[in-house]
């Protein structure tokens, strides 16, 4: 009897790190194209990692999730989850994300922020 191996689990932002988000959310539709490389990325991710789409914007809840879906679909996607939820991962892919390493750095990488 074989033991399926667990893949790493991989939780990706989606503005901005998959999808270009060039003029935010005004009607509520995801209106723009994918970051450049990022279908292809997600593609070869889903080979070795157990790969989730993370969305904030969380006021539609599934409804939200489901319109990333089918933009995902829309782009050859298949088989991602996406949620709301922040879920245990390997690791996290965000384009607003401080690297944690120890408090000093972060606070000093915060400074620009103010």
């Amino acid at each position: 009897m074989q033991t399926e191996v667990k893949k790493p689990r991989l939780l990706i932002d989606f503005d901005r790190v998959i999808h270009k988000y060039s003029r935010s959310y005004q009607d509520g539709s995801i209106y723009d194209e994918p970051v450049e490389g990022a279908i292809e990325a997600l593609k070869s991710l889903q080979k070795d990692f157990d790969v989730m789409v993370f969305t904030a914007f969380s006021k539609r809840g599934a409804a939200r999730n489901m319109d990333i879906t089918r933009w995902l679909e829309r782009h050859g996607v298949y088989g991602i989850p996406v949620t709301n939820i922040k879920h245990d991962a390997a690791a996290f892919i965000d384009d607003k994300a401080i690297r944690f390493t120890d408090w000093n750095t972060t606070l000093k990488l915060i400074e620009v922020l103010t």
